[in-house]
């Protein structure tokens, strides 16, 4: 008994300083964030007055945060699936050649390494309606008809940011889906193959199934990943041309930042948070019953 309790104390006394961390850097602010929401601050001042929900019901009644949880949600859902359908194609690809498989993962995997600011930088000078690299080809093909200003257009804006997360985040999955392709036992595939199962067969009713695991857990960090995008918005489009592509995150740093509006920044975070929270349950719920029924 002596000994369970020398053992109890000591286990405590070694996970008291993360414990001690976590509750400093991360439970103490999120309280005072609550707070804050309910407040007039303009996060310079010491005064601060409470205002109750004066800020969500301001928020329920701003086109500008319905019109940015719009483009949330659409940028979301649109990167997550592109994300992941490309990353579960490239690590197919990587995981059947023969040669240069380590270059190849290496190479798909390298956009992962950038950060969104240098990301956002790269792909506004390919975007540029004069030299960019993707105009330039369209040119080369004769296809100047297709030519757009991508970031000075409303229409085509959120989509090139989208089409960026999508080229910068799919080699991390694809990294994820690789590893789950090695588990996957050669035998089935190759008792498949003999009993006059073609290439997607195998893949659809044998090797799909047993991904189950890593589309659960790439299809949610790929969701909160969408979530919160800024660095790339920030740096490509300024959550411009108007309001054409601003998100939840980008409008918080605007309203507490930019116009100091504190208080009103932070009750927006608490519904991203909220948001978050919520779709993330949901879908791993549903992923999970999907894994059993497979």
């Amino acid at each position: 008994m002596k000994e369970k309790m020398r053992f109890d104390t000591m286990a405590y006394l070694v996970i008291l300083p993360a414990l001690l961390l976590y509750t400093g850097f991360l439970i103490c602010p999120a309280l005072s964030s609550i707070y804050y929401s309910l407040t007039s601050w303009d996060g310079l001042s010491p005064q601060m007055k409470f205002i109750g929900l004066d800020n969500f019901a301001m928020m329920f009644q701003d086109p500008r945060f319905f019109n940015a949880l719009k483009n949330t949600l659409l940028l979301t859902a649109v990167v997550t699936v592109a994300e992941n359908l490309l990353a579960l194609l490239l690590a197919v690809l990587v995981d059947r050649v023969k040669y240069f498989k380590s270059l190849l993962r290496s190479a798909f995997y390298i956009p992962v390494l950038l950060s969104g600011i240098i990301v956002g930088f790269i792909w506004t000078i390919m975007y540029n309606y004069n030299f960019g690299v993707i105009n330039s080809l369209l040119a080369a093909w004769h296809l100047e008809f297709l030519k757009v200003d991508w970031l000075g257009r409303p229409e085509s804006a959120l989509f090139s940011i989208m089409l960026t997360l999508t080229w910068q985040w799919a080699g991390y999955y694809m990294v994820i889906y690789l590893a789950a392709l090695q588990g996957v036992p050669q035998e089935l595939t190759e008792a498949a193959r003999i009993d006059g199962a073609n290439r997607f067969q195998q893949f659809w009713r044998i090797t799909y199934p047993m991904l189950a695991g890593a589309v659960t857990i790439n299809l949610t960090l790929a969701l909160i990943q969408g979530l919160k995008v800024f660095d790339q918005i920030a740096v490509m489009t300024d959550g411009g041309p108007g309001f054409a592509s601003e998100t939840l995150t980008y409008i918080i740093y605007k309203v507490a930042f930019a116009d100091f509006k504190q208080g009103y920044g932070t009750a927006i975070a608490i519904v991203l948070f909220v948001l978050i929270l919520i779709l993330a349950t949901i879908q791993i719920n549903i992923l999970r019953k999907r894994e059993i029924e497979l």
